[in-house]
């Protein structure tokens, strides 16, 4: 599986994407985040699902970037590119992959900022080509493995949030992912997009890289939970015994 994660701000883009890929029992390494920066435009393409399907759609795509003449002026035109790749394969892979058992499940993000978009841009692709828009009420899409941190971001990321900020909720819900799912794990490679300034930059992290963020994370959890009002309990819990024989004394 896959823990994918893009978020949209105020300020700018954030999106992290772990690595691990599991075939059967081999598990190894590999990104599944790609950029995309030339000119006036900047953008990443991150993916979850079927690894064939996502090489495949992601050559035929990246061989379309290079053969236009014109750059894309605005990101949904890319996204509508590599849709339309996402279905070339569907027609050229589906019937294959599904008599041998295989779904066709990618679902992709893809976020930037084009020479003509007003502002940064966020989109979430499904595997039949579609797509729709994140808005400013739920500013994420998260793909993948994405219920063990949805409940952390639904309360911590917010549309106003700054980048230092969804950057630290963003890797707290890997963190809950990660703990849960055996199938996503480090490294993960997390992505940042000032809004206005077309130019991207990406970073890896190590598990040692972030073991300060993870025990600190662990520790104030344990606290918080320690903390939490308690009245409510203390009300059950004071309705049994103390002890086992308390209850049956003659």
């Amino acid at each position: 599986m896959t823990f994918c994660l893009a978020m949209k701000v105020k300020e700018g883009l954030v999106a992290l994407a772990d690595t691990r890929i599991t075939s059967g029992t081999e598990q190894i390494t590999g990104r599944k985040v790609s950029l995309h920066q030339k000119g006036g435009h900047a953008f990443f393409l991150m993916t979850s699902g079927l690894r064939s399907a996502r090489d495949k759609a992601l050559t035929y795509f990246n061989e379309r970037l290079e053969g236009e003449k014109e750059p894309y002026h605005h990101l949904y035109h890319a996204v509508n590119a590599f849709a339309e790749q996402v279905r070339r394969v569907i027609k050229e892979d589906k019937a294959a992959l599904e008599e041998a058992g295989y779904g066709f499940n990618l679902f992709s993000i893809m976020g930037g900022q084009l020479s003509h978009d007003a502002e940064h841009k966020l989109y979430l692709i499904y595997p039949q080509g579609n797509w729709v828009e994140v808005t400013e009420s739920t500013p994420y899409y998260a793909i993948g493995e994405s219920a063990y941190g949805k409940p952390l971001l639904d309360r911590a990321l917010h549309y106003d949030s700054t980048m230092e900020v969804a950057m630290k909720v963003g890797y707290l819900a890997f963190e809950a992912t990660r703990t849960s799912a055996t199938d996503v794990d480090f490294p993960i490679d997390m992505v940042l997009y000032r809004k206005g300034t077309n130019r991207m930059t990406e970073t890896r992290y190590d598990r040692e890289d972030l073991r300060e963020v993870t025990d600190w994370w662990k520790k104030r959890v344990r606290e918080t939970v320690e903390l939490c009002p308690s009245a409510w309990a203390e009300t059950a819990l004071g309705q049994l015994p103390r002890k086992w024989g308390e209850s049956h004394a003659v």
